[in-house]
């Protein structure tokens, strides 16, 4: 027999676990991490009836992955800005000859 999880509301908080493996894997593992615990955590809570709780966990399960996922765009994002500055830098420096 298959377990219904409903809120009162009657649409269960989003888990995001699917998105915390993938930030896990591909963004930020720190982050990742956290936001997998969290996400365990909202059926977990709701299978005993705390929906506050469920709900709780959903939120920040959703905060830790946005995280992860800012965190992940900016070590691509940081490194091609460095190089560009850096390059560019370099370039003048030797226009002018120094």
């Amino acid at each position: 027999m298959e377990q219904s999880y409903t809120s009162p509301t009657g649409i269960p908080p989003k888990n995001w676990l699917v998105e915390s493996v993938l930030v896990t894997i591909f963004c930020c593992l720190p982050f990742g991490i956290v936001a997998i615990v969290n996400a365990a955590n909202v059926n977990s809570r709701l299978s005993v009836g705390d929906y506050a709780g469920a709900q709780a966990a959903s939120v920040n399960a959703g905060k830790w992955v946005k995280y992860g996922l800012i965190g992940g765009v900016l070590q691509v994002v940081i490194p091609f800005v460095l190089v560009a500055v850096l390059g560019a830098g370099g370039v003048i420096l030797h226009a002018l000859g120094f």
